[in-house]
């Protein structure tokens, strides 16, 4: 059997068989690959290994009566000085597994991205809310995420009764929250969050970097970059940069137009025509600043 032949039968699901009959082959090109199938197996089982222990707030709520649903919920862009905030909410199935999730902070975009589709695909729901700067300015960021968050458990389509949340405490009548310390990086459900929302207000950012080229906002997510600051300097700040934060909150410029949150139902591969009208009425307006 020719060396291309074994390496793809490797790189499928060889039988028991198949591998007896391989070991019997002294070719030193045999060997290689199946050592190298043999590492690629090992990795694959600490993955697993790791998912599953991403898994074990899910476990401890899922064994307890009446728990069917447990909600992840996680969000994106509290600190940069432009740009919306961005909250996400996912419920996944007790069986499921998806490699390489992890906190969306310790991933690459090529990997968020990666992992969004599978995210949307595998999730039993998914809602994201986009909350509003005027919100942010009105509430000040931590209640305003708060409240976001218990939009998202209010609204979402399967309603949970246990909700695990990274870091914060919102309150839903008749869902328990659980607030857990870095638990993007601990919960399967929070990191799958924190997933769809980095990706989300990237996405965003990536847009509004269109209606304002001048501010890197591509690059910097709306984040104090040294080319946002001096860009901030030079061009005043805009209609999306938040008045409640410095350096804005210095320049005393009248609010930003009062905007409602939006929640959304994302489907990989398809744009939401209500974030995209959020968009085009930025591009419409920006001149306002």
């Amino acid at each position: 059997m020719k060396l291309a032949d074994i390496k793809a039968i490797l790189a499928g699901n060889p039988t028991e068989e198949q591998l007896t009959e391989l070991k019997k082959d002294e070719r030193i090109g045999v060997q290689k690959l199946l050592a190298a199938y043999d590492k690629k197996l090992e990795k694959e089982k600490l993955e697993r290994q790791r998912f599953a222990n991403m898994l074990n707030y899910e476990k401890e709520y899922m064994s307890l009566p009446g728990i069917r649903y447990i909600a992840g919920v996680d969000e994106a862009g509290r600190g940069p000085l432009a740009g919306p905030l961005v909250i996400a909410g996912v419920i996944l199935p007790e069986d499921v597994f998806i490699a390489g999730l992890n906190d969306s902070k310790k991933l690459s975009e090529a990997k968020r991205e990666a992992l969004y589709p599978e995210i949307l695909e595998k999730a039993v729901a998914v809602l994201v809310n986009v909350v509003s700067i005027s919100n942010i300015d009105k509430e000040n960021i931590y209640h305003a995420t708060q409240e976001g968050m218990e939009q998202i458990l209010r609204q979402i389509r399967v309603r949970p009764q246990v909700a695990l949340v990274d870091a914060m405490h919102p309150h839903v009548e008749g869902i328990e929250t659980v607030p857990i310390i870095h638990g993007d990086a601990l919960s399967a459900s929070i990191a799958a969050a924190s997933v769809v929302a980095k990706v989300t207000r990237d996405r965003l950012m990536k847009q509004l970097d269109q209606v304002y080229p001048q501010y890197g906002l591509a690059q910097n997510k709306g984040y104090g970059s040294q080319l946002h600051m001096d860009a901030i300097r030079q061009f005043g700040a805009t209609k999306i940069h938040r008045r409640s934060y410095e350096p804005i909150r210095s320049m005393n410029l009248p609010p930003v137009e009062e905007g409602d949150n939006y929640l959304f139902e994302p489907e990989n591969g398809k744009e939401d025509a209500g974030l995209k009208a959020l968009i085009k009425e930025t591009l419409i307006n920006s001149s306002a600043r």
